[in-house]
């Protein structure tokens, strides 16, 4: 029997999107950032904003935290462009299917994480 894997989307990933809209829905302005298209591409229930994990006041450190790194991460590569750097890779942290080492066996994982400009070759950013 081949394997099956139902593709689904990470639930980190999930609530990081969730609370990035939330910061829009729930906090006071000026926001640090505006981004609700995570919510439409999670498109989650109707009932999504009375989960545990979302509740405003009990989410409001980790909902910070996210949203001021994300902002921090816009405006640096802002700068960075504006020094030359054309391009940029960003390695989050992800579980990534490997092949099989065999016949029925568990698939096995890697992982990595790492952020950093790419400079352009000549432009004297690296």
């Amino acid at each position: 029997m081949a394997d099956e894997h139902t593709a689904a989307p990470d639930g980190t990933a999930v609530r990081v999107a969730l609370w990035r809209a939330m910061h829009v829905q729930v906090d006071p302005p000026p926001h640090l950032l505006e981004d609700e298209i995570g919510l439409q591409l999670a498109a989650p229930d109707d009932g999504w904003r009375a989960r545990p994990d979302m509740d405003p006041a009990g989410t409001s450190g980790f909902r910070a935290a996210i949203v001021a790194r994300a902002r921090f991460i816009e405006e640096l590569v802002a700068e960075q462009a504006g020094r030359g750097v054309a391009q940029y890779v960003v390695l989050g942290p992800a579980w990534i299917p490997l092949p099989n080492a065999g016949r029925g066996s568990p698939p096995a994982y890697g992982c990595s994480r790492s952020t950093s400009p790419v400079p352009r070759p000549g432009s004297g950013n690296g």
